[in-house]
């Protein structure tokens, strides 16, 4: 039996490691990776940008364990929870999530130094403080205007965490929270992403369970990438060593949903040329959270196998690595990292993510006992009128 603090460092700690490992070979290509690489193993693999003249000049640094924003914010979500003790929703985005990002300084390794998150975050993460610091919208409009990534599904699991066993309690948290940072298909992501750690979390859950959980809550583009991609990754569980083939096979299905494709990186050549990249659409998905199940499918929930493979397969690797970190930490809990690779983690980020992790449980627990005596009241008083 995995008790619940297990599952729940397995969910903070294969997020950690599952960022650290595709940190290093982010916006790359499968076939750049191969090359390159072959296939990240570890946590203990050199960035590929470490030696541009532009990274010193930059003052950044990534491979050897250093995780990025999608753990910071993880972290910084679960101080929310620490604090506030109870279920969220976009208020608390415009409040205590931006303290924590924008006026809270911590630790941040790929700095090495001492700093504020949202000084390391990407343009649509810092969206978050434009609408809700300078802007001050509405809190549950704060996604109004960004840019559609996964942004907001790279650290939602914490939500699923605090309504364990209860995918549509994450889902429904997850959106209202959410909404104060993004829309369209970043934002279902997001709930669908919660829903799949709660679901995750129910002792017994299967790799199939958590598919269909996700399928039953997901709507538009998402629910149909999620369907297509699982569907072929079930197919390709066979020609699993067959690397190349997989990837080939699953960007080939989430082509149809997303328009990223290999050209992640902006420029100036795209400067004022009509797309439809990252804008709202009922049709569209985000490919991390499609492709993190897909490389769980194909593995069977083999948390190693479904982490190396998930990162190297290219594009944004290391959010896929955080979202197959997180769904199987919490199925399979926190031995399914090698220890070693979580002494490194500790040690190279200088996060204190076990006391994190503490101090996170003691507040989820408290949530979760208190939704129970909340639903035991509910059914007495309906049997009463009844």
């Amino acid at each position: 039996m995995i008790s619940f603090a297990d599952r729940v460092k397995g969910v903070i700690f294969g997020t950690a490691f599952g960022d650290a490992m595709g940190a290093v070979v982010e916006k790359m290509t499968y076939s750049q990776i191969k090359e390159k690489y072959d296939r990240i193993e570890t946590t203990q693999t050199k960035w590929w940008k470490a030696d541009w003249p532009e990274t010193a000049r930059l003052g950044r640094m990534r491979g050897q364990g250093i995780i990025t924003d999608d753990t910071l914010m993880t972290l910084a979500l679960m101080n929310v929870y620490i604090t506030e003790r109870r279920h969220l929703d976009a208020y608390d985005m415009a409040n205590e999530f931006v303290k924590e990002i924008a006026f809270r300084q911590r630790y941040i390794p790929e700095f090495g130094r001492e700093a504020l998150i949202v000084d390391r975050l990407f343009y649509p993460e810092k969206h978050i403080f434009n609408r809700h610091v300078l802007a001050n919208c509405e809190p549950r409009e704060g996604g109004y205007g960004n840019m559609v990534n996964c942004g907001a599904a790279m650290y939602i699991s914490p939500i699923g965490i605090a309504n364990a066993c209860n995918p549509k309690g994450a889902y429904d948290e997850a959106i209202l929270f959410a909404s104060g940072h993004q829309i369209s298909y970043g934002l279902e992501a997001a709930g669908v992403m919660a829903c799949c750690v709660a679901k995750a979390l129910e002792p017994g859950a299967t790799v199939q369970d958590i598919v269909n959980t996700a399928l039953h809550y997901a709507k538009d583009g998402t629910k149909r990438a999620i369907h297509d991609i699982c569907e072929k990754a079930i197919t390709l569980q066979p020609c699993k060593e067959d690397r190349e083939q997989v990837v080939h096979a699953l960007h080939e299905v989430i082509a149809h949903y997303s328009p990223m494709g290999d050209d992640v990186n902006r420029s100036m050549d795209k400067v004022g040329i009509p797309s439809n990249h990252y804008t709202p659409s009922r049709l569209f998905a985000i490919e991390e959270l499609p492709l993190a199940l897909a490389y769980i499918v194909v593995h069977d929930g083999n948390f190693l196998e479904a982490v190396k493979d998930g990162v190297s397969s290219g594009r944004d690797t290391d959010s896929i690595g955080v979202m197959i970190g997180a769904i199987l930490g919490a199925m399979q809990g926190v031995n399914a990292i090698p220890a070693a690779e979580i002494a490194i983690l500790e040690d190279v980020n200088k996060q204190n993510m076990e006391k994190h992790c503490n101090q996170f449980i003691e507040a989820a627990i408290a949530i979760i006992q208190e939704d129970i005596q909340f639903n035991k009241q509910r059914q007495q008083q309906i049997c009463s009128i009844t």
